[in-house]
């Protein structure tokens, strides 16, 4: 095979037939799941940056595999493994099950041959490069580039790429990655090179230099060292194939060092008639087919001039032919009818928009297999998959190696190709949306599921704890209906926290403790469980003792005027300052001694003075008697703030309701139970706090699952906002989950939300909310059935765990929540009300 590049120096490539190519890397961006504007903003977007193109370029699409070594190399980036054997545990089981998996990622170039800047000098440059492959062939040095040549196409390159504005983001691609899309070229279907390892190699390789006034480097003919045989068999053999005959085996047999793998080609021979957006991304559907696909589309951008003249003459010929049909009783064929109002209507689009340009496309798809069997079945399934949308492609018997060689990086146009060309104008070829994506989630981070809107496998990496370090929320919210796996997300999160270095708070609203029972297996020794119902002789809250002084004076003050109900500035309040003071000095202080030193204050004053102190003190003896009180007054061990994973359980605290707050009369008149449960729960958000802002260094989420309960109190919702707004600052952030996103609280904590999750919902109207959540449509009919009954359905046990998600790049996805595979997890996360754990479904 001969390789059309034969020099690289940064993006630039020279080829061995006289052209020197600018090659960039698009990034694509997210659609699928967009809203209808920004849908049509990317459409817009795309057909600008079409028009800014000249010449003959090339968009190439390739599927490239990634290892599952990277994977998990991206999954530890950061973490001292020796420090937290947990998350190397995780890390070697994922990657065990990784390797099993066939995983991909797409990737978007475009390629552009330069022009030279006069005529004459193109003839030359294709004149020195027939030299130059003549030189080889006679043993002869061929000739070099020049410096000045190298200097003047890199600033005709500069200037094409600053041209490109307003369109998806494009890169100069360096050598390396170049080097790799010849690599992927012959290794489709056997093991080759990784473009992750391209990504991270030195710029200098594979580059030529300037050295001595000439462009000087290293031979690339070694990356030709390949056999092609068109139609070719294993070992010979034409009964494996079922298709003895060369006419019906079209595909090409490509042999390299590294193996044998069967490559098919496929050429868009017709496209429907009439177009609409959306609805028309053909190109970007390829990515959601089931089957790994490589496509090209090689470009002719005709000028708004060119194409209205050779538009005009189109007419003519027409306007004859039908001139033809005069006298004819059956009248002038529909086609031509048809096909007059389309010229018509270009004409009219052409003069309407002086910037629209012409583009003439021929698109290659390309399939592959280990066996000729496997290569089959996958054409047939893009034929088919294509042929659905009214898309016609076609395998040209005796054509594939021409195919393959239009597909390779720096390669002339084949004439074969050129009976393919589809004529559209730079708007409708961006119908077919060539620069979309499906990518999600974090480059780092802990695995949390596989993306479902490719159709190979991807895995979604998350990381919260470096979103702050990127200027990034690191807060999220999951919204979906009960058993729809909000839990089980959040849990994969956590424990994935937890495991990394990080600390979690949660708390947990169910009656069983099913958080306070996972945090047991899935991190044993390093959790904590605190009562906070009073359920229990464990953990004491009390303030005195689980800060330091100073703090723990604050929080006392504000826990015990909230407790009674009085204003800090009143009198009672001044002597509730003044015992907690006293006691906070003490060598030992204690919040039960907060109420002798009441005692004490009222000793020292008489009359009414002395009755309101007094009676102050009564109150709180009152709420140390009381069994939710004694995990404040009581002699329980203070909980250790230094602790991985602490949960709080909740279940039996009672709470205010939400319209109670707004009457004083009415919360003067709740029961006891209510006033301590609201006035423990300050406490609860208190350690919270504290706990999350204390170390930037060290990531702390705060975890409130079913938060509605949580978020209805002022003390609740105070917590949700100052850890949504405030946690970036201090490497912190809060992990809310419920039904329904109004639950989460004010508008400002929702939209300060930068990672969001939407599970299955049966019901329409919470359906809608969810995706008004995400930021879509709420009335969109294919959404909400997307929601309602096509996300983890129910009667499907194995898809649970299905979700979209939205990123913190504002990409939009679905996703199916992974659970690693490891026995404390596993063992653990699954548990629901009333049964014991089970383990997740193969």
């Amino acid at each position: 095979m001969q390789v059309p590049i034969r020099h690289l120096t940064g993006h630039l490539a020279w080829t061995v037939h006289g052209h020197v190519w600018a090659i960039w890397r698009v990034h694509p961006v997210s659609y699928l799941h967009s809203s209808p504007q920004a849908k049509s903003e990317l459409h817009s977007a795309t057909t600008t940056l079409l028009k800014q193109l000249s010449g003959e370029p090339m968009l190439l699409s390739l599927c490239a595999s990634s290892g599952a070594a990277d994977i998990v190399e991206a999954m530890i980036d950061g973490v001292d493994l020796d420090t937290h054997p947990e998350w190397a545990e995780v890390a070697e089981a994922c990657l065990d099950w990784l390797c099993e998996l066939d995983l991909t990622e797409r990737t978007h170039w475009l390629l552009m041959p330069l022009p030279a800047e006069k005529p004459t000098l193109e003839l030359k440059a294709i004149a020195a490069a027939a030299a130059a492959s003549l030189s080889r062939l006679l043993g002869f040095t061929p000739p070099v580039p020049h410096e000045h040549e190298v200097q003047g196409y890199q600033a005709k390159a500069d200037r094409v790429e600053s041209q490109m504005t307003g369109g998806p983001a494009v890169r100069p691609a360096t050598p390396a990655e170049v080097l790799w899309m010849l690599g992927h070229s012959v290794h489709r279907g056997v093991a080759g090179p990784l473009l992750a390892d391209a990504e991270q190699a030195d710029p200098a390789v594979g580059a030529s230099r300037v050295r001595g006034g000439r462009l000087r480097g290293p031979a690339l003919t070694g990356l030709g060292q390949v056999r092609i045989v068109e139609g070719g068999l294993p070992d010979g053999n034409n009964e494996q194939s079922g298709r003895s005959s060369p006419l019906r085996r079209r595909w090409l047999q490509v042999e390299s060092p590294d193996g044998v793998s069967y490559q098919a080609f496929l050429a868009l021979a017709e496209m429907p008639s009439v177009f609409a957006f959306p609805g028309s991304e053909w190109l970007a559907a390829v990515d959601a087919l089931p089957v790994p696909v490589d496509w090209c589309s090689r470009l002719r951008i005709v000028s708004n001039t060119a194409a209205e003249a050779a538009s005009r003459r189109k007419a003519r010929e027409l306007s004859a032919q039908v001139d033809e049909y005069d006298g004819e009783t059956a009248g002038v064929p529909q086609a031509l009818v048809d096909a007059a109002a389309d010229l018509d209507d270009e004409r009219g689009r052409l003069q309407a928009s002086r910037t629209e340009v012409e583009v003439q496309s021929s698109t290659v798809l390309c399939v592959w297999g280990e066996d000729p069997q496997e290569v089959e079945q996958r054409a047939e399934v893009v034929r088919t998959s294509i042929a659905a949308a009214e898309y016609q492609v076609v395998r040209p018997t005796g054509g594939q190696r021409q195919l393959f060689e239009a597909m390779l990086p720096g390669s002339p146009l084949p004439h074969l190709l050129k009976e393919f060309t589809q004529y559209q104008l730079a708007a409708d070829y961006a119908m077919a949306m060539p620069w979309a994506s499906t990518a999600l989630g974090d480059a780092n981070g802990a695995l949390l599921g596989m993306n479902l809107d490719g159709g190979t496998a991807r895995p979604v990496l998350l990381d919260l704890a470096g979103a702050p370090r990127q200027d990034a929320s690191a807060s999220i919210g999951a919204v979906g209906e009960l058993g729809a796996g909000k839990s089980v997300l959040l849990k994969a999160i956590i424990i994935s926290l937890i495991d990394r270095g990080g600390r979690v708070i949660a708390v947990d609203r169910t009656a069983m403790g099913e958080w306070g029972r996972f945090a047991a297996a899935a991190a044993p020794d390093r959790h904590q469980l605190i009562r906070a119902d009073g359920g229990g002789d464990d953990l004491c809250l009390d303030p005195l003792r689980v800060f330091a002084p100073e703090i723990g004076a604050r929080y006392a003050k504000s826990y015990l005027t909230l407790q009674l109900g009085v204003p800090a500035m009143s009198p009672e309040g001044l002597a509730i300052a003044q015992a907690v003071d006293r006691t906070a000095a003490a060598d030992r202080p204690h919040m039960s001694r907060v109420i002798d030193e009441l005692k004490l204050i009222a000793a020292e004053y008489a009359g009414d003075r002395a009755d309101q102190i007094s009676e102050t003190a009564d109150l709180l003896r009152a709420v140390e008697a009381d069994e939710l009180g004694r995990m404040v007054f009581g002699d329980g061990p203070p909980l250790n703030l230094g602790s991985d994973f602490a949960v709080f359980q909740t279940a039996g605290l009672s709470l205010p309701k939400a319209e109670i707050f707004d009457s004083a009369y009415h919360m003067a008149r709740q029961p006891l139970e209510t006033l301590i449960g609201r006035a423990v729960l300050y406490l609860v958000a208190a350690v919270a706090r504290e706990v999350a802002f204390s170390d930037p260094g060290q990531f702390t989420a705060v975890a409130l699952d079913e938060c509605h309960w949580l978020t209805s109190s002022t003390e609740g919702q105070d917590l949700a906002l100052e850890l949504v707004r405030d946690g970036r600052k201090h490497g912190a952030g809060a992990l809310l989950g419920s039904h329904d996103p109004a639950d989460f609280g004010s508008d400002v904590i929702r939209g300060l939300l930068a990672n969001r999750f939407l599970l299955r919902h049966r019901d329409a109207s919470l359906a809608a909310h969810g995706l008004e959540f995400l930021g879509l449509d709420p009335a969109d009919r294919g959404l909400l059935d997307l929601v309602t009954t096509d996300l983890s359905p129910v009667s499907d046990q194995a898809r649970k765990g299905e979700a979209i998600m939205l990123d913190t790049r504002r990409r939009i996805g679905r996703l199916s929540v992974t659970v690693p595979p490891v026995p404390r997890i596993t063992e653990s996360i699954f548990t629901t009300p009333g049964h014991p754990a089970t383990p997740p479904q193969e």
